[in-house]
């Protein structure tokens, strides 16, 4: 199983955290079923970019972006090349390298 090993966000997870999952789950999924509260305002459904994550090992085993995700990450803060929004970022056979932008960009932030 790979393993995904997210680097430490001050507020989110101070000290990062690295666990194992299924192929198949999203990026946001296990994190969110391992303690790590990314943002979702959206509810998962690709039509925000509060859970943008930045793959910064391990992105090329991930599918490529649709178009709706990527015109999603087009308004996110802090955008880079290995910039997916882990609601719609599958995990594959890799492990990955996770980080969490210090900001999003989120007008009211809710408490999931």
């Amino acid at each position: 199983m790979p393993q995904l090993i997210f680097l430490p966000h001050q507020e989110i997870c101070p000290e990062g955290a690295v666990f194992e999952v299924e192929p198949g789950v999203t990026i946001c999924d296990a994190a969110l079923a391992h303690g790590i509260e990314i943002e979702h305002a959206c509810e998962k459904s690709c039509a925000c970019t509060t859970c943008h994550v930045v793959v910064r090992e391990g992105f090329d085993s991930l599918d490529e972006a649709l178009e709706e995700e990527e015109d999603m990450l087009d308004k996110a803060w802090g955008l880079e090349p290995e910039s997916r929004l882990s609601c719609q970022a599958v995990v594959g056979e890799e492990d990955l390298v996770i980080e969490i932008p210090k900001y999003t960009i989120n007008m009211v932030s809710e408490n999931h």
